[in-house]
């Protein structure tokens, strides 16, 4: 399991997400360098919404192009590297990365579905997962979220649409369009009576 870290994490809430099909575009093919690494629309500012809420922000990625000889761990670094920059330019940061490099023949402990990484950010914050949204676009990422108690939350970006699909007509997820309209009604929060 690798980690990346942007400094002290510290503040009030946390927000756990996903990154390809999330956070930025997904590819069939992965994402292999800086250059591959393109936004989804509204997700840089959502995150930066978060921040400037008092959110910590965590990234949890399967990266299994790395096992695949597809790109290099210090590729990934740069990529990420790209990640902290263009969110910096809008005023948000994630307070740290944490990635699973290993295939999926590999049966690791970290790699979703399994929940490793995210047992590796609790104890890494010291904090519980209880109740914590954690957003993905496939059904590994709920299901790593379900493992430790975190809320699965689906944005049908990326994969999303494909998983939806799949999870029939009644999911027991909340569904929303993309990461931004889930921060917009994640810091709403529900109508008061």
């Amino acid at each position: 399991m690798g980690h990346e870290s942007a400094g002290k994490v510290g503040g009030a809430g946390l927000v756990i997400l996903d990154r390809d099909g999330v956070i930025n575009e997904d590819s069939e093919g992965y994402i292999k360098s800086p250059d591959e690494f393109v936004p989804i629309p509204g997700s840089l500012s959502a995150i930066a919404r978060l921040n400037h809420a008092g959110y910590r922000v965590v990234v949890v990625s399967n990266q299994s192009g790395i096992a695949r000889g597809l790109f290099s761990v210090e590729t990934l670094h740069r990529i990420h590297d790209k990640l902290h920059r263009l969110l910096a330019s809008v005023g948000g940061k994630v307070d740290a990365i944490v990635y699973c490099p290993h295939g999926p023949e590999e049966n690791c402990s970290c790699r979703k579905p399994a929940p490793g990484m995210l047992r590796d950010v609790a104890a890494r914050l010291g904090v519980s997962l209880a109740g914590v949204p954690a957003v993905g676009d496939a059904a590994r990422d709920l299901e790593a979220a379900r493992a430790v108690g975190a809320e699965p939350v689906l944005v049908r970006t990326g994969k999303g649409e494909r998983t939806l699909a799949a999870l029939g007509e009644a999911p027991a997820v909340p569904v929303y369009a993309d990461l931004a309209s889930f921060v917009d009604a994640w810091l709403t929060g529900p109508a008061e009576e």
